[in-house]
């Protein structure tokens, strides 16, 4: 009897001691370098937003976290590896808009993104920017609405890729106002501004940081915001919603972890990451790359993840993009 009370206290003590263990190692978090997964080349909005919120991560918790760039397969590929990691908070992902419209544009993923991704914290929305050339004689949306159901066939609508979110952007715009266009697809958002610039087509809805400074040179003409309000960066621009009702088609940001990460290292990060983009610095720097900081709990920033992705669901389904294989 005495050795069975002894083995008990001792399993108790054991227990008692792992999850002390267990609850140190959340409060110590991190203590060792955090490795956050982009999945995108060095140099784009994606990569430029992780480098800036990780440095100042890094300052703050005493580890660095490094960027990892995997690009390929629109994102596919680090997105997997994050969501296959081990869950202990060491590895986590660059959440963006492809995490969204992929999850309906590709039709043999390992992954399901809602499901499979813990949200841990939103960073920011960005709009897109619609702009036309100088070629085009309209100034306002309702105008230009009428200039392409006045030129049928005739009015070439660029994006950075097929299934992008300029592209998407492009497509949500003719499905709630009946104005047919020629969608015509770039490698990238510099090759696309080119031909903006040079009159082959006349109108793309691309992301602010890669169309800004066209923007303020007056070289292309901005008819509207796609946010949901207006922009801080254009904030004598309308947005397109105020012309088309409804219309929202905003880029989305965060950071997310493998699902199963503890649920204190996720609160812990999301807390560290909200007093960040709360910093005044850091908001004016969200600012230049066109958006406010986007402060709330993982629980909010899941909720966005939901929406975002039925919203480009509902997109790609109803302008019959074909999937990718």
């Amino acid at each position: 009897m005495v050795l069975r009370r002894t083995a008990i206290c001792l399993i108790a003590i054991g227990v008692s001691a792992m999850t002390s263990i267990g609850g140190a190692s959340a409060l110590d978090y991190p203590t060792r370098p955090v490795h956050w997964v982009v999945g995108f080349a060095p140099g784009g909005s994606n990569d430029i937003i992780a480098r800036l919120i990780g440095q100042r991560l890094s300052e703050r918790l005493g580890q660095q976290f490094l960027i990892e760039n995997k690009p390929g397969a629109g994102g596919n590929i680090a997105t997997e590896s994050v969501i296959n990691a081990k869950p202990d908070g060491y590895t986590v992902l660059l959440v963006n808009p492809a995490n969204f419209i992929n999850t309906s544009l590709y039709s043999k993923l390992n992954f399901n993104f809602p499901r499979d991704i813990a949200p841990v914290a939103s960073f920011m929305r960005v709009p897109n920017v619609m702009t036309v050339n100088g070629q085009v004689e309209a100034k306002t949306v309702a105008e230009f609405i009428a200039y392409v159901k006045a030129n049928p066939g005739k009015v070439n609508m660029a994006s950075a890729g097929n299934g992008t979110s300029v592209h998407l952007s492009g497509e949500m715009f003719m499905a709630m106002t009946d104005a047919r266009m020629q969608h015509v697809p770039y490698r990238g958002s510099g090759p696309a501004i080119n031909d903006l610039l040079g009159g082959q087509v006349q109108v793309m809805f691309d992301s602010m940081p890669s169309i800004i400074q066209h923007v303020r040179a007056g070289t292309l003409r901005v008819l509207a915001v796609t946010s949901a309000t207006r922009s801080s960066q254009l904030p004598d621009t309308p947005t397109v919603g105020e012309t088309v009702p409804g219309y929202e088609a905003s880029a989305l940001f965060g950071m997310g972890a493998p699902k199963d990460t503890p649920k204190e290292i996720i609160e812990k990060l999301n807390q560290d990451i909200n007093a960040v983009l709360a910093e005044p610095e850091m908001k004016k720097r969200l600012v230049e790359l066109g958006g406010d900081p986007l402060i709330g709990t993982p629980e909010a920033f899941g909720a966005m993840i939901v929406a975002e992705t039925e919203k480009w669901k509902k997109v790609i389904e109803g302008a019959a993009i074909e999937k990718v294989e």
